[in-house]
């Protein structure tokens, strides 16, 4: 799988499960009541984050948002906190993606600069699907707590006391939405190590000796002792090399030769 081709599926695949967070927590059917021992009835109740419904008979539905924050439940709260974190997440992982795709081009972005941003947005997804499925699964375990409760209180003779509620569709809009996300996520991260450049893997490293020539390279070195003699120009303009003799001496005009 190519990279680009892993970066686009990773986007598409996070874009649907952030889209499926937003409409799971703006759903109303989080619980809905059960119609096991009553499947004939005039009010149907069902309850969501932001408020609860009464659907009647007559096709009338009345809903109602809760108006307290402190009287409910403190599980309740959490699992309100924890869609909207994963919501906030996914969002701003959208938002580096889009930048971090390697279609796309911006400047004189590098591929390492893609890399960091893909690997970023890679890990805001998995956090938000984390997210939404803990989130998620809190409430049904809470929703799984009072169905057992209200039916063991059922058996003992108090039918009137509670209805009992099941899960709803929008528990199981959340769970896909949080497993899309989180595999978005893992794509990403994938596409990440395809986006580094090969130089950037494998640094050459130099190692500088104490003496004043030698050094130590990982690739073709030369190395030089340090005792080499030192050869310098003096020729410089209207500098002229003085003859040889026979002998092999140099012959410098004479003050004699000028006159």
């Amino acid at each position: 799988m190519s990279t680009t081709l892993c970066q686009v599926m990773g986007f598409i695949v996070s874009s649907l499960g952030v889209a499926g967070c937003i409409v799971s927590t703006a759903m109303d059917m989080w619980s809905t009541q059960d119609l096991y021992d009553n499947p004939v009835t005039s009010v149907f109740q069902y309850q969501g984050l932001w408020r609860s419904c009464v659907r009647q008979s007559s096709g009338f539905t009345e809903c109602r948002p809760y108006f307290t924050i402190l009287g409910l439940p403190a599980m309740f709260q959490a699992v309100r906190a924890l869609m909207i974190v994963g919501i906030v997440l996914g969002i701003l992982g959208l938002l580096v993606c889009i930048f971090a795709l390697k279609c796309v081009r911006i400047g004189s972005m590098e591929d390492s600069a893609k890399a960091n941003m893909t690997l970023t947005s890679g890990i805001m997804f998995i956090i938000a699907g984390l997210c939404a499925i803990t989130g998620v699964s809190v409430f049904a375990n809470m929703l799984v707590t009072n169905f057992w409760m209200s039916t063991a209180n059922m058996y003992q003779g108090m039918q009137n006391v509670q209805n009992r509620y099941t899960f709803g569709s929008a528990l199981f809009v959340g769970w896909v939405a949080g497993g899309l996300a989180l595999v978005g996520g893992i794509l990403m991260c994938l596409a990440c190590r395809g986006l580094i450049p090969e130089e950037s893997r494998y640094k050459a490293v130099s190692y500088n000796a104490s003496g004043p020539n030698i050094s130590y390279r990982t690739g073709p070195y030369k190395v030089g002792s340090g005792y080499e003699p030192e050869t310098k120009s003096r020729k410089g303009a209207g500098y002229e090399e003085a003859p040889r003799s026979e002998d092999g001496r140099r012959s410098y005009p004479s003050k004699y030769d000028y006159v």
